[in-house]
């Protein structure tokens, strides 16, 4: 699996682009603003987009995401829970004072537990709500995709509509903690981490064993 990284949009938020080792084959995570760059990257490294998956609908994460669907026309994916989030795009701009392109298409909805395949790509779905209710991470070959979920040192805010602190930390328990240590975590804000970095030193998770299971 190859991993390109590039901070867009007024967020820096992590929009990623990840390929099969060999092949040309490549998925979009998160591709919510600067659409000519990620085209421009797309090309440099001479890939085949298949889809786009978010990690949930925060105006960050899609804001000029039709942009970037129309360009390359590619079918979109999310947890159908983060539905209203983006069907409010422009709601959620008006907020921060911010355009959009628009409310993308939706092709079809994830479901936890499901597997994705792009060529040699294989990527397995997390629900993990809690920043968002339809927030998910992607999950394979040693690497987690996280979206706003968990952070270097950190977790995602749960402020927003549909957050809750408590429900964030049981997803963080139940499907990330249960990971490998050595799995290594793409967050869509700042530089990546490991599983077992932040079991030992993320604040947020201090005392997280004593949730219910």
């Amino acid at each position: 699996m190859r991993v390109f990284k590039l901070a867009v949009g007024p967020f820096e938020m992590n929009a990623y682009i990840v390929a099969e080792d060999e092949g040309n084959q490549c998925l979009l995570i998160d591709p919510g603003d600067e659409p000519e760059r990620i085209v421009d990257a797309i090309e440099k490294q001479d890939l085949k987009p298949d889809r786009i998956i978010i990690t949930h609908a925060h105006i960050d994460h899609i804001r000029h995401l039709k942009a970037v669907q129309n360009r390359l026309h590619l079918p979109l994916y999310i947890h159908e829970d983060d539905l209203p989030l983006l069907e409010n795009i422009n709601e959620q701009a008006l907020f921060f004072d911010l355009s959009t392109s628009g409310i993308p298409e939706v092709w079809d909805f994830l479901r936890d537990g499901q597997e994705v395949e792009v060529g040699s790509l294989h990527l397995k779905i997390l629900h993990t709500p809690g920043h968002s209710p339809g927030s998910i991470c992607l999950y394979g070959e040693g690497q987690i995709f996280v979206g706003d979920v968990l952070f270097k040192d950190s977790i995602g805010r749960t402020d927003l509509y549909g957050g809750n602190f408590e429900q964030l930390r049981q997803s963080i328990k139940e499907k990330l903690l249960t990971l490998p240590d050595e799995t290594v975590v793409h967050p869509g804000h700042g530089e990546d981490t490991t599983i077992g970095r932040e079991k030992k030193h993320n604040p947020f998770l201090n005392n997280i064993d004593e949730l219910e299971d």
